[in-house]
């Protein structure tokens, strides 16, 4: 998707499998342009890992959607755009 950028779900836990902490996760964020005031929401292939996104950005203390029908509904419109590269 046009804008898009990538922020793996496995980079919101710890290696036992936790989440990071709230500070962690709000400084990895931030990075990604994820801040206070920009609209962030988030998609995945089907819908499963962009849950788990969202849940993380939440105990980063930042709002985020969840685009359910995430990459495969959207590129199954052929009207919508695709950015590559």
């Amino acid at each position: 998707m046009p804008g898009a950028v990538s922020a793996p779900t496995t980079g919101n836990v710890e290696p036992g499998g936790r989440f990071h902490n709230r500070e962690f996760l709000r400084e990895r964020f931030n990075s990604l342009g994820a801040v206070e005031g920009v609209p962030v929401g988030a998609y995945c292939g089907s819908g499963v890992t962009a849950a788990h996104e969202v849940l993380a950005l939440e105990i980063a203390g930042l709002s985020a959607a969840l685009y359910v029908g995430s990459w495969s509904n959207w590129v199954a419109d052929p009207a919508r755009p695709v950015a590559t590269g």
